[in-house]
């Protein structure tokens, strides 16, 4: 290397700004904003951030560990995680970011959205500022924070890939709202915060889609502040149910003009419970639901959105074909948890 590019590397190392006071202004050209809006989330963030190792009943009788992250949003010991790391559990140990250990009662979950709260009695904890997801943007900076692997309060950091995704929940429901977003995570980061440059948590940590690469997803934080309310108050979601098994299936092109169809699709009815409110009702296997209280049905998830808890014990009228017939019957839905 030539002396004078050896003078101007030594010229570049040394172009800092310095004072008599310290580094901090050293440091400050160094970090850009990128990094120091990285480090702000994260130093606000990490300590609420804990670690759930859990002792899961298995097939057969048997017992499995499991771990997964979660988060304090309450500083009475309320924390939020991932239902799929705490279902099935009958011990639930949780490590704060500070070393303390504590075991952790279930207050309640939803596997329909994958999320869960859970309590420690512990005192002087660090709680997560909550955010708004509503205002979130496409490309805006986020970071993750969990412990995959059991790495406690690892980071990544990436950017918002899209939002209003759907995404499936292992109940097999479709999760609405969901945030995509390239923050890498791995194992053990379900459950744990998104967070803005800002520190607020806009979402929960849920899934990552292997083998591809910056695929993850996190559930908005308008719908935990609607489902953790719940929690705390009965301990889990309330849900209307008819009783009926069904796949989705194209509408003849004769039959959606014929009827005025406003789908064209609908679920055809493959198998009824036994003494379900479908089958009191009177629909049949075979029959094709098409609407729902006059809103077009053109799909098993269509039918989950509208089989909130409002209808619960509440008549409602399912309009289905049978054959080439338009039909309407009236159905009574139960809660979901009496069946």
């Amino acid at each position: 290397m030539s002396e004078a590019a050896i003078s101007k590397l030594h010229a570049a190392s040394s172009s800092a700004p310095q004072n008599s006071t310290g580094n901090d202004s050293a440091d400050d050209y160094l970090l850009d904003a990128y990094s120091r809006a990285v480090i702000r989330a994260a130093e606000l963030v990490s300590p609420a951030v804990v670690n759930l190792d859990v002792k899961q009943k298995a097939a057969r009788g048997t017992a499995r560990d499991g771990n997964g992250s979660g988060f304090i949003f309450a500083p009475d010991g309320l924390i939020l995680t991932n239902s799929h790391v705490v279902a099935h559990a009958t011990r639930i140990a949780v490590t704060l970011a500070d070393g303390r250990r504590a075991q952790a009662e279930l207050v309640g979950a939803d596997p329909h959205t994958d999320l869960a709260v859970v309590r420690i009695a512990t005192n002087n904890l660090t709680a997560v500022r909550l955010g708004n997801s509503a205002q979130l943007r496409v490309g805006q900076l986020v970071i993750a924070i969990g412990n995959p692997y059991g790495f406690q309060c690892t980071v990544t950091a990436g950017v918002v890939s899209a939002l209003g995704r759907s995404l499936r929940a292992e109940s097999g429901r479709l999760m609405d709202n969901i945030i995509q977003t390239d923050a890498a995570l791995n194992p053990g980061n379900s459950g744990g915060p998104l967070v803005t440059a800002q520190g607020q948590v806009i979402g929960v940590n849920t899934a990552v889609i292997r083998p591809a690469q910056g695929l993850c997803f996190a559930i908005a934080m308008s719908t935990v502040i609607f489902i953790t309310s719940q929690l705390i108050k009965d301990g889990r979601i309330r849900r209307s149910y008819v009783g009926l098994g069904g796949q989705n299936v194209p509408l003849h092109r004769r039959l959606i003009r014929y009827h005025h169809l406003e789908t064209e699709s609908g679920i055809l009815i493959i198998s009824l419970e036994k003494d379900s409110p479908a089958a009191r009702a009177g629909l049949c296997e075979g029959d094709v639901i098409v609407a729902f209280n006059a809103r077009p049905v053109g799909s098993i998830d269509d039918l989950h959105r509208y089989l909130t808890d409002e209808f619960i014990g509440v008549p409602v009228r399912l309009t289905a074909l049978r054959h080439t017939d338009r039909i309407v019957k009236e159905v009574v839905p139960v809660d979901l948890k009496t069946n």
